[in-house]
């Protein structure tokens, strides 16, 4: 009998391989318990997590990004600076009482229909002027006025600085689009120069729907906007929303509408 005709040890390589693909570079990241992978483990997790909030956000909201930070307080006490606001497009969960398909309710609407959102009649917008600087404004729709329109009739006195259509800006108004104006601001937006005209539907970035009180500090802090608890001057003519995941654009003067 030859020295190869002994028995022989049992075949263990598929064992090996088996045992070698336990600790491969997936497996030792999935098992890790300290170090550089634990870190990696949980910094992708955490991402991952991350991602699908925001896209079941996307889902539902139409937007993006799905939420403002509220920068002044030209619309307390409804909202708050530093509140984060869950928007969605506007032709998404449009109420029967919305403008003509624009999904957003007029204040003036609002009070014979019994429409009630953030604490008054009417949808909160924010709405964003291509041809104006700054971030997007976040204020409630008052009424809808056609290219042309004398609307100096429909106005509240209190909310105008004139006698009359002929000493108003925007009067008569410059294209159709809805008159607008922060719930704590003394004036319309198109009587003190937030907006140089009414709000056309395409500049809206979407209608407001569900207010998170403070977690927009955060999102203020990073683009860098001055966090004190100061009074707002509500007259000032800067806009009020910082978009979630953008950065600030260049405004001058002082933050607040």
């Amino acid at each position: 009998m030859s020295a190869d005709d002994g028995p022989r040890p049992p075949d263990d390589s598929a064992g090996d391989g088996e045992q070698r693909g336990e600790t491969g570079p997936l497996r030792r990241v999935v098992t890790a318990t300290g170090g550089p992978l634990l870190v990696l483990r949980e910094t992708a997790l955490s991402v991952g997590a991350v991602v699908a909030i925001g896209a079941l956000l996307f889902a539902i909201s139409g937007v993006w990004p799905p939420m403002v930070a509220v920068e002044s307080g030209s619309m307390e006490p409804h909202m708050h600076r530093g509140d984060l606001v869950f928007i969605t497009d506007n032709g998404r969960f449009a109420p029967d009482a919305a403008y003509d398909g624009t999904g957003v309710v007029t204040r003036e609407t609002a009070q014979e229909t019994g429409y009630w959102k953030f604490g008054a009649h009417g949808s909160v917008i924010v709405y964003d002027n291509p041809s104006e600087p700054g971030p997007p404004v976040i204020h409630r729709a008052q009424f809808w006025v056609e290219d042309g329109e004398n609307w100096y009739d429909r106005a509240n006195p209190d909310y105008i600085s004139s006698s009359g259509c002929d000493e108003m800006p925007n009067c008569p108004a410059p294209n159709a689009g809805f008159v607008t104006k922060g719930d704590a601001n003394a004036q319309y937006d198109q009587v003190n120069s937030i907006s140089d005209e009414p709000v056309k539907p395409e500049w809206i970035v979407g209608v407001a729907r569900v207010r998170i009180p403070y977690l927009g500090w955060v999102r203020l802090g990073v683009s860098g906007v001055v966090l004190d608890a100061s009074p707002v001057v509500v007259e000032s003519p800067e806009p009020v929303a910082w978009p979630v995941g953008s950065g600030p654009e260049p405004a001058s003067g002082a933050a607040g509408s």
